[in-house]
């Protein structure tokens, strides 16, 4: 059996290998519409801004519907939620070819079909993450997101190249066709992928309630918000390149488009070049350590464009920031990707990719203002000092693999509540109302402290699994008598929370189970908020009232 390099392990899934190969087909043919489009509108409207017009209706759809999209492709099967995504852009991309080839197109009409596009672009991307770690093992997960960041740069190091010479051959209409056509390769790849559902019996999600539970769980998972504040250190100073190049080789080096094009190449085969090696590399070191040195390579990248000034050496610089670039993204996405269950998985992504390209966006308006006030190489330089001034700052937001919680198998677990009234078990999976629990525990004086370092982890657990309030209570005449309190949205909710804990999640209640084990102690118990100005009868044929009052938001303790 022939071996493959370690860089192309993830390879070997027969599912994965396939997708993989018609995401690359697919991003080839994004480049022939974003290049497409782009030299399209210097012919309908060649103006400045009408042409970074384009640019911003393709980016602007990932801020309005990456929650959104991450949200409702936890809700339905996501193998069905992308190849609607793919249908969506295919319908929009063959009216774009069809409007070209038939002379028909406008500016106005250019940017409204390039937004259309991009949301299709928006809705596929945090589901397209999120089902990585289905095709491959745990072992394979960097590597197959590394291979992701291969396949893109490749494309990006060949398809502005092609593009332009498609576009010479046939005009932008046939690049747009070919565009359309490498969208088929995605949908047949869907289409041949049998995905294992699983089925929990419950409800569907809410749109909101699916986007407001997302957001809990970043705020309550210190993992994942590690990863988010490394990845934000990172692309703040690494935006620069992307602002300054064009006008660093137009006004400084005094080349065309070609040559920028050639030396943007160079960081897609940074890019590939990093991606190979990362296995050698990841055998070595930390996950932080890995982007630690990323940062490094990718700052040496950017000093050194700054302060050359022959192209050859500008494009050295561009090839060592490519470096860092793919590297350091795929570890830090699969470090994030790791931490989320699969319920969460495509909100969770999402709400990372929204700080991954808010910061680059908010980089390059930043260095592109100081480019102006300071000079542009003086800003780049100090864009490559602050990258690495922030990659010290935040090595504290730990990204490393964290020590499995051990499971004592003698540990039982924690009592549980009574269950509902007969006469409102029917009811109960349609009621509105948030529920309120409530669990009792037994504290001895001496081991106040190590129950409060418990709970307070516990309380992590409650938010993840969907708490919109928590709080903690002693009692002020029995010092060693405490009560939890926490609120979900809905009795629907409330029955998610078992199957949204972690093994990691269950072991932390198994260690607060030690403190609630007492015969004196009241069982726990669940309340369903009602309106007390509904009357007693309307409320028992009516029983999906609303509250009155919502919770504070997720405090206290």
């Amino acid at each position: 059996m022939l071996r493959l390099p370690p860089a192309l392990v993830p390879l070997r899934h027969p599912t994965f290998r396939s997708l993989w190969i018609a995401s690359v087909i697919a991003w080839l043919g994004t480049w022939l519409q974003n290049t497409g489009a782009g030299w399209l509108m210097t012919s309908l409207a060649p103006r400045p801004l009408m042409v970074a017009m384009v640019q911003a209706a393709t980016i602007m759809p990932v801020f309005l519907l990456a929650l959104p999209g991450g949200a409702l492709a936890d809700i339905v099967d996501r193998r069905v939620f992308l190849l609607g995504a793919q249908i969506w852009t295919i319908l929009a991309a063959i009216t774009l070819a069809s409007l070209t080839l038939a002379h028909a197109m406008s500016a106005p009409l250019l940017l409204a079909l390039t937004f259309v596009i991009g949301i299709g672009s928006a809705l596929t991307a945090p589901a397209w993450s999120a089902i990585v770690p289905e095709l491959v093992p745990r072992d394979d997960l960097v590597q197959a997101i590394a291979l992701n960041g291969i396949g893109f740069n490749l494309t990006r190091a060949i398809g502005p190249a092609l593009a332009g010479f498609l576009i010479l051959l046939g005009g932008t209409g046939f690049a747009f066709s070919l565009y359309a056509a490498s969208i088929l390769a995605v949908i047949a790849a869907l289409v041949v992928w049998r995905r294992n559902r699983r089925f929990t019996g419950l409800p569907p999600e809410h749109l909101l309630s699916a986007m407001r539970a997302g957001v809990r769980f970043v705020r309550n998972t210190p993992a994942f918000r590690n990863a988010m504040w490394r990845t934000i250190a990172y692309s703040l100073p690494c935006a620069a390149p992307w602002a300054l190049l064009p006008l660093i080789v137009r006004q400084e080096l005094g080349l065309g488009p070609g040559m920028y094009g050639f030396i943007l190449g160079m960081m897609g085969v940074g890019g590939v070049t990093s991606g190979m090696l990362l296995p050698l590399v990841r055998d070595k070191l930390t996950r932080g350590g890995v982007v630690i040195g990323c940062t490094i390579f990718s700052c040496a990248g950017i000093a050194l464009v700054g302060v050359a000034h022959h192209w050859l050496l500008v494009a050295g610089g561009m090839l060592l920031f490519g470096v860092g670039w793919t590297a350091a993204y795929a570890t830090i996405q699969a470090a994030a990707q790791i931490v989320c269950p699969p319920w969460v998985r495509a909100r969770s992504l999402a709400i990372y990719q929204l700080a991954q390209n808010g910061a680059l966006t908010l980089g390059s308006f930043a260095w592109g203002a100081l480019g102006g006030l300071v000079g542009l190489r003086e800003a780049v330089l100090m864009a490559a000092a602050l990258g690495l001034v922030l990659a010290i700052a935040v090595s504290k937001f730990s990204i490393d693999e964290q020590r499995a919680v051990r499971v004592e198998a003698a540990v039982e677990p924690m009592s549980v509540p009574e269950a509902p009234a007969p006469e409102l078990v029917r009811l109960l999976r349609h009621a509105r109302g948030q529920v309120m629990e409530t669990m009792h525990y037994r504290v001895p004086v001496g081991q106040r402290a190590a129950f409060l370092n418990i709970i307070a982890q516990v309380r992590q657990v409650r938010g993840r699994s969907g708490a919109v309030f928590w709080q903690i209570y002693e009692d002020v005449a029995h010092p060693d008598d405490w009560m939890e309190v926490w609120s979900v949205e809905s009795w629907a909710d409330h029955l998610r929370e078992a199957a949204r804990l972690s093994p990691e999640d269950r072991a932390l209640l198994a260690d607060a189970a030690t403190f609630q084990r007492d015969a004196d102690n009241p069982p726990p118990a669940r309340y369903i908020a009602v309106d007390p100005n509904v009357p007693a009868a309307d409320a028992k044929r009516h029983p999906a009232i609303p509250t009155i009052q919502t919770a504070p938001g997720f405090g206290g303790g």
